[in-house]
């Protein structure tokens, strides 16, 4: 919405909108929106409005901002909106919201159709996905407990541990089947990440950038709580989260340790079966759920992104032992932060492999020729993920 707002502020303010205090922006994003989506206000009341609270911040701009409104009020119906026959990625960079920068690398990766299609899923509400807690309930139960509280749920297509609501669930916080820890909310599509660790019980495991533990204690599920998994990240309020959350869902295996991934941890050298680095990113495959990151990000944070995520999955190849299993899991989409970093690895550290996909738990269809699970908002209806699985070599 932003974008078709600083356009239509283009076409009435005689200048540049983007010279205007960002104050000033907000009171006419605000305003041009109540007269041109909404009819529950009356126009001369989102005008009053919009002009009291410019004298009561920037007197000097209330004239600016009457005049600019009353020249919206007066040729809104009349604007003709860009064509994407013209110029595909101005009209949707506009029409769509987003970055000129961002839609411009998107036509060039999936051409203007597709696009299209991804800048409208962005936009879109993002459904309300869990993960059923395996230690326990098994899905079916989890379903029917929830039901019994009013809260309607079905199976997920991707992943074999989900549910997604097809009620609200403003109150799933407060249901006996939340509080009881048979289910965490996690999108869909980072519920596969767990399953391509493929953790067996009793191993030991290491989550490199634990967080607040969604993929940590969905590995200690798949381990049906035995084994060792070490939860490694830079904050230690998150880690805090992630012990609460191991208490509510049963969860007994997960050592925490605050530390920075970024730095090579020696203790750590070639002593995991299985190491997961779910790394910092761009987060360009969340927009549905987290939209301001198209404004914050640039195109040249994307390189700023990469060359840390190289310093952690080299410090991540560190950890893994002789015949172990590492993934590289982002949620975005652009190949620096996805095909590139992987690529590096492979070039510096040839003992490093990729991992067939596995069969039958996750649909084929998700894997590119390479090997990497891709998901996508537009035609999977999951956060976009990128997650590479290789290998080391020996025993």
């Amino acid at each position: 919405m932003r974008g078709q707002l600083d356009w239509m502020i283009a076409q009435f303010y005689r200048g540049d909108p983007n010279t205007l205090e960002a104050t000033v922006r907000n009171i006419l994003r605000t305003a041009v929106y109540q007269l041109r989506f909404t009819d529950r206000i009356p126009a001369f009341a989102v005008l009053n409005e919009a002009v009291g609270i410019a004298k009561s911040l920037q007197p000097a701009v209330a004239g600016l901002v009457n005049a600019v409104l009353r020249t919206t009020l007066r040729q809104k119906d009349a604007l003709e909106w860009p064509s994407l026959t013209d110029d595909a990625a101005g009209a949707i960079a506009i029409l769509h919201s987003h970055p000129l920068w961002l839609v411009r690398r998107l036509i060039a990766q999936f051409g203007p159709e597709e696009t299209v299609a991804i800048c409208s899923a962005d936009n879109a509400m993002a459904p309300l996905a869990l993960r059923v807690n395996s230690l326990k309930a098994a899905r079916p139960d989890a379903v029917a407990a929830l039901a019994a509280e009013g809260i309607a749920a079905e199976a997920t297509a991707l992943s074999p541990d989900g549910l997604r609501l097809t009620s609200p669930g403003a109150a799933l916080r407060e249901s006996a089947a939340y509080k009881g820890g048979l289910v965490r909310i996690q999108d869909e599509a980072s519920q596969l990440v767990a399953r391509l660790v493929a953790p067996k019980p009793g191993e030991r495991i290491l989550d490199l950038c634990a967080g607040a533990g969604g993929k940590t204690l969905h590995l200690a599920a798949l381990m049906n709580n035995r084994g060792l998994i070490t939860a490694l990240d830079l904050h230690e309020d998150r880690l805090r989260m992630l012990r609460e959350e191991a208490k509510r869902l049963g969860v007994t295996i997960v050592e925490t340790r605050a530390g920075d991934a970024a730095e090579p941890h020696v203790s750590f050298s070639g002593t995991f079966d299985r190491v997961l680095l779910d790394a910092p990113c761009s987060g360009l495959g969340t927009l549905r759920r987290n939209p301001e990151i198209r404004w914050r990000i640039t195109a040249g944070d994307l390189k700023k992104c990469m060359e840390t995520q190289r310093r952690l999955l080299a410090n991540a190849a560190e950890c893994v032992r002789p015949g172990g299993r590492l993934v590289y899991s982002v949620c975005t989409v652009t190949p620096e932060e996805n095909e590139l970093v992987v690529a590096d690895l492979l070039k510096n550290r040839p003992e490093f492999s990729r991992v067939a996909p596995p069969a039958g738990e996750i649909d084929a269809a998700l894997f590119d020729a390479a090997g990497d699970l891709r998901t996508f908002p537009h035609r999977h209806g999951a956060d976009g993920f990128f997650a590479a699985v290789l290998t080391r070599k020996g025993t």
